[in-house]
């Protein structure tokens, strides 16, 4: 499932082509750009829903990549990805301060959405959604399913607190994708338990889940239980800002604690001083 790829955490360019096999077997280039420890794809969204028929994807935003500074378990779940897309308009921000500009963002709640709509009529692409407090992501399903005008998410489940330190729970979890009928896998369950309980179990989950997503929060804001910022602060990378006003008590410490040094290891690697810690 997993296109080849150089060491990324090495001294490497900062743009990084990859050539892949295109649906007509020709050639095209995949382009990565690398912020800190991290190759990250460089798609548009149209180009990114028209090439995604299988793989992992993962949306690091600047809390990840402060996470992979310290984590090598997530950094070895993001190797493994197949694709990383750019969930942040910081890490936009700062791809352009480093001379290589994504194309634009690819917000995990952004993509989500999108890609149920791409889908709509086709009957292929069967959802279930992991993830959310009980109850919600069924209210999510509903609401999907509404609006895309079939039953595209299948299945859903909420699992408990501490879900990822039971290991009878978690086979529960497989059995129950398995067992839906789904295709595509959602995971919502915030970084970094997501990515690391899809690298954990990937391998158990039968053939016919071709696309496992970390959606994040993704399934709270289809539901409607979480309020997205409006579209003009994401657009100008302060939806950050309005997630901290809506749920204070939970996120002050990733903003004002845990993500505040990515500005000055950014400045490191403009000026060649940042060394990757793995």
């Amino acid at each position: 499932m997993k296109d080849q790829q150089d060491n990324q955490f090495t001294s490497e360019p900062e743009v990084m082509p990859i050539p892949l096999a295109s649906e007509d077997n020709g050639l095209s280039v995949r382009q990565k750009v690398k912020i800190l420890n991290l190759y990250i794809d460089n798609f548009s969204k149209d180009e990114f829903l028209k090439k995604l028929k299988q793989g992992i994807v993962f949306t690091p935003n600047v809390d990840h990549l402060m996470q992979l500074q310290s984590n090598r378990q997530l950094l070895q779940a993001y190797k493994a990805a197949d694709y990383v897309i750019c969930d942040s308009q910081i890490l936009v921000y700062a791809s352009k301060f480093l001379g290589t500009p994504f194309k634009e963002k690819l917000a995990g709640s952004d993509v989500f959405p999108a890609f149920c709509h791409y889908h709509k009529d086709n009957p292929d692409i069967r959802v279930f959604l992991l993830g959310a407090a009980p109850g919600v992501a069924k209210k999510a399903q509903a609401r999907i399913n509404a609006r895309i005008g079939r039953k595209i998410v299948v299945a859903e489940y909420s699992p408990p607190w501490g879900f990822e330190n039971d290991e009878q729970e978690c086979h529960k979890i497989v059995q129950l994708i398995n067992d839906s009928g789904a295709t595509v896998l959602g995971v919502g369950v915030g970084a970094p338990k997501q990515e690391l309980f899809i690298s954990k179990y990937k391998q158990k989950f039968n053939p016919n889940i071709k696309i496992i997503m970390g959606i994040g929060a993704t399934i709270d804001f289809e539901a409607g239980n979480v309020k997205r910022a409006p579209k003009f602060l994401s657009d100008i990378g302060l939806e950050w800002f309005f997630r901290f006003s809506v749920e204070p008590r939970r996120l002050w410490k990733r903003y004002f604690v845990d993500d505040v040094g990515f500005l000055w290891l950014i400045l490191k690697q403009k000026f060649k001083l940042y060394k990757a810690p793995f």
